[in-house]
This record gives C-alpha cells, sequence and structure tokens, in this order.
C-alpha cells in the first residue's frame, strides 16, 4: 500500500497547538524575530570563519617564506605548510555558501548548531558542528516516534551569509516551553516545490532518517544504496562519500575518492555537491572518462552498445593483444660470414608465442633482442662463423641498423589506443572475433567503428569502447624501464623519420597502469553497467570500499545475470550492506502514478517507491500527426515556460537529437533553462518541467526502451508533457 501524500496546496492549513505558534493575526512579525536571532548567532560564526581563513592564509604566506632558507628542509616545510594552508583555504571557501544551516532545540535546554563544517571560537568552544560528527547525528535520526531528546528541529535557509528564512518541525511538543514558535512548513517540503536550476545541490539540511541511515553505513565493503526514482539516492551517495572522508580522512584522501557516473552531463549537474560539503579532494569522472588520456563522449546505438558491453570482448581483446600488429614484418635475412640467416612468418610466430608465454607483451620487450639473436645463432653453421664466439655474434648485429631496424618494427612497445584502433580494419576484427562473435555481430561491429567521424579506422572512442581500451592497457602491460646501454630501440638507432612517433608511442605504453587503485569508488546508476565496465572499475576498487547506486527497473543493460556476474568479480567477496530508500520526494503523485503504471505494465519486480506530494497537475498527452509534431513541441514548450521558473527538458529519441536541436533552435536561443536531451543523458538528472517527444519511439529504441520511457517520465518534479504521433504506449498503460 502507498502511504499518505501531502498536497502543497492546502500545506498553509496544517496548524499546531496555539501555545506553540505566534498569533496568527501576526504571523510576519515573529517570524521575523526569529530569524533576526538566528542571524546573530550565524553573524558570530561567519566572523570566526573569516578568522580561520585569515590564519589559513597566514600559514601559507608563512610557507612560502620558509623555502627561501637556502636548504632542503626549508623547501620541504614550505611544501608541506602550503599544502595544508591551501587545502583548508579551499575547504574554508567551499562552505562559505550555507554554512549554518541547523539547529537543534533539546529537553535539556541546549542549543545545538550544525553546519557544512565545524567551527570554534577563540576559547576553542563549539560554534557550529560538523554535520557529518556523531554530535549531528540526531539532526537527521530523530523524529516524531522518537525525538532522542529534541523538541524542536530547525532549517535555516539562507543566501550567501544572510538567513532568509526558517523552517521548523516540532518533535516533542510535550516537552516544548509555552514561548516556543514554530515557524514555516516543514524544511523538506519547502525544498521540494522549490524551483530546480543546471545544478544538484547538497540535501544537507533536509536528510531524512533513512537516508542518514545509508550516508553513515559501515566504511568497510560494499555498501548498495536501491530504491525506486526520485529516492535521493544520488544526493545520499555523494553525502556518504563527504562522511567517509570526515570519519576516517587519513585513509580516504590518501587513497582518493573516485566517483563515477553515466555521463558529462550527469557530472556537471552533481559536479558542486561535494565542495558545497567541505570536500574537494574527491576524482569526479563519467563512464566515458574514467581512463586518463582516453575521452568517450557519445554512446553507440544499443546493439552495438550489448556487444562491446559483453564479456566476450575480453577474448577477443586477448588476440587483439597477443596478435602480430598491422605493418609488422613477417620475415628477417641476415648473412652472416658464410651463412645466410633466416626468420620466416612461422618461426617468428613460435618466437612470439615465446615470448608471450606467461607475461604482457610490453612486458616482455627486455627479452625481445635475446630472443631474436638466439633464434638466429641457432642457425650459425659456417666455419668462418663459427671460429668467432657468440659475444662476437650479438656484438655485429646489435651494431647493425638492419637487425636494430628489423627489432624494431618487429616488436614495438605497444599502448592501447594504437590496438585498439587496428580493430576498426574489418579484416583484422574478423581474424580476432571469429568463434567469439556472431558473424551478424561481427558485420554490426565493423559497421560501427568504420562509421564513426574520425580520422582513425576505429573512430573516435565512443563512453563503451572505453572499457576495451583499459582492458587493452592491462592484457599488453608495462614496458619495463630501459636499460640504458641494451636498449634495442633506442631512438638514436632509429631514421630520423622515425624517431618521433616512437618516441610518442613508447612513452605511452611505459605509463603506469598500476596507480588506478582508489580507497573509494562511489558509482551511481550501477543497474547500466555492462560487464566490460565492471570490470573497467573493479580495477580501480580492487582494495577499495564501495558506494554503489541503482534501480534495476531503471537498467538500460539488457542482459541482468552477465552483469551481475561482473559486478561480484569486481567487488571480490567484500562484504556488502544493503539500503532501500522508500518514498520518493522528486515526483509529484501525479506524475508517479503514470510512470509506475509504465513500470507494473512493462517492469516485472519494479520497485515502486511511495510519491510524498500532489501538485495538483496531472500529466498531458498531445496527439499529432507526424507533420504537427514539431509545432506542437514547440507550443509545449513555452506552455511549460510559462508555468514553471526552473529547468525545462526536452527528451527525444536518441536518433533525433540533432534534429531536435534545430527545430527548436529559436527555443534554445530564448530560454537558457531548456535543454534537450535523450533518454540515456536524462539519467540521474531532473527539472521542473518534462517534454517527451515520441514516446514509442523512445520505447523501440532497444530491448530495455520501457525501462528507458519510465526513467525519462520521473524526471519531472512538476509538470509533464509528451507530444507523439502515436499512443500505443499510453493504451497498454491505460488498458
Amino acid at each position: 500500500m502507498r502511504g499518505p501524500r501531502i498536497d502543497l496546496r492546502v500545506l498553509s492549513k496544517v496548524s499546531f497547538p496555539r501555545s506553540y505558534v505566534s498569533d496568527p493575526d501576526t504571523p510576519v512579525p515573529a517570524e521575523q524575530r526569529e530569524i533576526a536571532d538566528e542571524q546573530a548567532y550565524v553573524d558570530v560564526v561567519y566572523g570566526r570563519l573569516e578568522a580561520s581563513t585569515q590564519a589559513a592564509q597566514a600559514l601559507a604566506r608563512e610557507g612560502y617564506a620558509r623555502g627561501h632558507v637556502g636548504h632542503e628542509g626549508g623547501l620541504v616545510e614550505r611544501d608541506a605548510m602550503v599544502y595544508q594552508a591551501s587545502k583548508r583555504i579551499a575547504a574554508l571557501n567551499a562552505a562559505h555558501e550555507g554554512l549554518v544551516f541547523g539547529r537543534l532545540d533539546l529537553v535539556d535546554g541546549d542549543k545545538r548548531y550544525i553546519g557544512r563544517i565545524g567551527v570554534r571560537d577563540a576559547e576553542r568552544e563549539v560554534l557550529l558542528i560538523d554535520w557529518r560528527a556523531p554530535a549531528a547525528a540526531v539532526f537527521y535520526q530523530a523524529t516524531a516516534q522518537d525525538p532522542a531528546g529534541v523538541v524542536r528541529r530547525r532549517v535555516l535557509r539562507s543566501r550567501g551569509a544572510t538567513v532568509v528564512g526558517v523552517e521548523d518541525e516540532l518533535l516533542d511538543g510535550d516537552n516544548a516551553p509555552a514561548d516556543m514558535v514554530v515557524v514555516g512548513e516543514g524544511a523538506l517540503l519547502a525544498s521540494l516545490s522549490r524551483a530546480r536550476d543546471a545544478s544538484m545541490h547538497s540535501v544537507v539540511a533536509t536528510i531524512q532518517k533513512e537516508q542518514d541511515e545509508a550516508i553513515r553505513a559501515p566504511s568497510r565493503g560494499a555498501t548498495t544504496i536501491g530504491g525506486g526514482p526520485g529516492t535521493g539516492k544520488t544526493v545520499v551517495a555523494l553525502h556518504r562519500a563527504a562522511y567517509l572522508l570526515y570519519v576516517d580522512r587519513r585513509r580516504f584522501e590518501s587513497g582518493g575518492v573516485l566517483v563515477v557516473g553515466p555521463s558529462g552531463v550527469f557530472m556537471n549537474y552533481i559536479e558542486r555537491v561535494l565542495p558545497s560539503l567541505g570536500e574537494t579532494s574527491v576524482t569526479l569522472r563519467s563512464l566515458g572518462e574514467v581512463v586518463d588520456g582516453v575521452s568517450g563522449r557519445r554512446h553507440d546505438a544499443p546493439a552495438v552498445a550489448a556487444i562491446k558491453g559483453s564479456a566476450r570482448m575480453v577474448q577477443l581483446l586477448t588476440r587483439a593483444a597477443r596478435a602480430a600488429q598491422p605493418g609488422e614484418p613477417t620475415s628477417f635475412r641476415y648473412f652472416y660470414r658464410d651463412d645466410v640467416l633466416r626468420l620466416d612468418d612461422a618461426a617468428l610466430h613460435r618466437l612470439r608465442l615465446q615470448l608471450l608465454s606467461g607475461q604482457q607483451r610490453n612486458r616482455a620487450y627486455g627479452r625481445v633482442q635475446k630472443t631474436l639473436l638466439d633464434a638466429l645463432w641457432s642457425q650459425v653453421e659456417g666455419e668462418r662463423a663459427l671460429e668467432k664466439e657468440r659475444d662476437e655474434f650479438d656484438k655485429v648485429l646489435t651494431s647493425d641498423d638492419a637487425f636494430l631496424d628489423f627489432a624494431a618494427a618487429w616488436w614495438p612497445p605497444l599502448d592501447a589506443v594504437d590496438v585498439w584502433e587496428s580493430l576498426g580494419d574489418p579484416d583484422t576484427l574478423r581474424r580476432h572475433a571469429e568463434g567469439v562473435l556472431k558473424r551478424a555481430e561481427i558485420d554490426l561491429l565493423a559497421s560501427a567503428w568504420r562509421s564513426a567521424d574520425t580520422g582513425s579506422s576505429s573512430g573516435a572512442p565512443s563512453i563503451e569502447d572505453v572499457p576495451l581500451i583499459d582492458e587493452l592497457r592491462y592484457l599488453l602491460g608495462e614496458v619495463p624501464p630501459d636499460d640504458a646501454d641494451d636498449d634495442p630501440y633506442d631512438v638514436k638507432q632509429m631514421m630520423s623519420f622515425e624517431r618521433e612517433e616512437s618516441a610518442v608511442r613508447k612513452q605511452r605504453a611505459t605509463q603506469s597502469i598500476e596507480d588506478d587503485s582508489y580507497a573509494h569508488v562511489l558509482v551511481d546508476e550501477a543497474q547500466d553497467l555492462s560487464p566490460m565496465q565492471w570490470r573497467m572499475l573493479g580495477r580501480r576498487g580492487k582494495y577499495a570500499s564501495w558506494t554503489i547506486v541503482g534501480d534495476p527497473a531503471q537498467s538500460s543493460w539488457p542482459y541482468p545475470d552477465e552483469a551481475a556476474a561482473a559486478r561480484a568479480a569486481a567487488l571480490d567477496g567484500k562484504d556488502e550492506h544493503y539500503f532501500r530508500l522508500s518514498t520518493n520526494y522528486r515526483n509529484s503523485a501525479e506524475i508517479y502514478d503514470l510512470a509506475a503504471d509504465v513500470a507494473r505494465v512493462a517492469i516485472p519486480g519494479a520497485d515502486t517507491p511511495d510519491a510524498v506530494r500532489r501538485t495538483g497537475e496531472e500529466p498531458r498527452h498531445v496527439a499529432v500527426s507526424p507533420d504537427e509534431v514539431w509545432p506542437a513541441v514547440r507550443t509545449g514548450v513555452r506552455e511549460l515556460a510559462a508555468q514553471v521558473e526552473g529547468t525545462i527538458a526536452v527528451v527525444v529519441p536518441a536518433e533525433r537529437r540533432v534534429e531536435a536541436t534545430a527545430e527548436l533552435a529559436e527555443e534554445l536561443d530564448d530560454l537558457d533553462r531548456l535543454r534537450v536531451l535523450d533518454g540515456l543523458d536524462t539519467k540521474g538528472l531532473e527539472f521542473d518541467a518534462v517534454l517527451v517527444v515520441e514516446p514509442d519511439e523512445v520505447v523501440a529504441e532497444a530491448e530495455s526502451g520501457w525501462r528507458t520511457l519510465y526513467v525519462v517520465l520521473t524526471r519531472a518534479t512538476q509538470l509533464l508533457l509528451t507530444v507523439g504521433s502515436t499512443r500505443r504506449w499510453l493504451d497498454r498503460v491505460e488498458a
């Protein structure tokens, strides 16, 4: 059964006992007095913040001065002092907006102020408690059923350092003083009704009890935060990252915290949350940017993405990493005294297998010269040749450009991008994919790489290509450090036109791949990860604790069992803790009722949370002829813009995105709060109003089309409009 819903239109009618409220005939002066009192306290806290900032700046100046003492110790002191001071200044600056956001009035008469960071006065007495501290936990955990010693919980709303409003919850009326004032409609519901902008904001002031339990879960193992749309999974996970850094800073800051989201759009949306909580040392990456030096910005078509994401690609890539590369010589002939020494294709193949036995290709780099020399020396038979020792033979060949050029061409240091690009050649791809992929899959993959927009054979990497390149990094391995006196690939031995290319390739191939491990990995929209993406993240989180956020009902990956196996391998037996968030705070009940109906019809076992608010605005559906779709969309955008103050999204089938941008050019110019997105790019986002174009086409795009439509419908917080030339999806839902 669904829980009770609160209608925002009648929220003003909610009343408290008369002894706890100001005179209803004169509510404004009482609220203004409360705001003025809070402002006085907030001013004191900001004064101390400024003093702390000045102290940190003084420490930085002193640190720079240490660099002039003229010895190495002074430089070390300088670096340490400047580093610590800079971190402190960054944290203080990040916390400036809305520094003080909460107050607790306790049964014993004490008052506690809660904020983004901790602040003490000149005598070291606590002025402000960091929201992550144990003493602040009751701010989130106290309820009317279990007040935990809290009489009134107050949320302060501020612009900069100015308090502009307060919202109260009376938790223990029996112990409230007769003159206690209770103001507002409740902080959570007030925040839900406000307009969105282009960024996600911290909800540190309005975290609910079940969310707080997930935030403060044990730091070891893997914590999964589940629940349907709008339950706050993402923002809870980000607050958890900030909490972990607070309780075990040495571990998580030194090891690093990696936050991974589905797209660049999403990462831009969340980038302000952690800095606003006082954390500036977290690495944020979209799935297309996890691998250093590689960037994927576009999605492949669903059918292609399903192939690239399959665990079968490991076998294909292993073959590619171990095979002879395009352009490598297939034979070598050398005249040594009376002998003609030959290495044909079969002999070179045997030597390749010998070098690759038990190790990665690039790790065998330093053994190539000796292996070739051994094979050639075994063919020496002439008396004139044998009368010379092996050392003389080695010296002659390693002084000969013909041998050195052959060795460099036959076994060059490889980087993953080069090998990945070689798969863009259809013949190379078919050779490596034979018996691994079906013929139709090979053709589809070859077509996708051939049609990519770039000058290289495989095209610019897609988001789904990035894990493939990462897999190749680990299959190829690093090039061992050079011995300066025994380097068969010394660029000084190469032809001049080869030197620059060789130096670049060697530098890329020798970049460390052992520096990817983090202390904590947070992955959002985890239900969408392919097996290859799980493998990519698993390498970064081999020794890490994890926070995993997702909802299977919103999955765009069509083979959940395969992904589950890859997830288990990535976690490698770590203890798991699961938290389910049950309340939808994002959508109005009117919007979520429609979305939940879609889930019940098309998504077995979907987790449909309870929506807690009503607006009186039902979703609207406009059916028009195909020629009238874009005029109807433009009209709809203008109507929505007149009704909401915040963001608006027009969501289109992926193949219509370019068309939509052109058709809505005038509206995009006029409305800087308007976005045009496809279904996948809406993951994790929310907008005041959403207009969905051709929902039936969204459904038809992929096997997971119904799930994508479910996601799209749940992006709207206030208004939802669909425009289409068909309405099969709606007929099925309403049947």
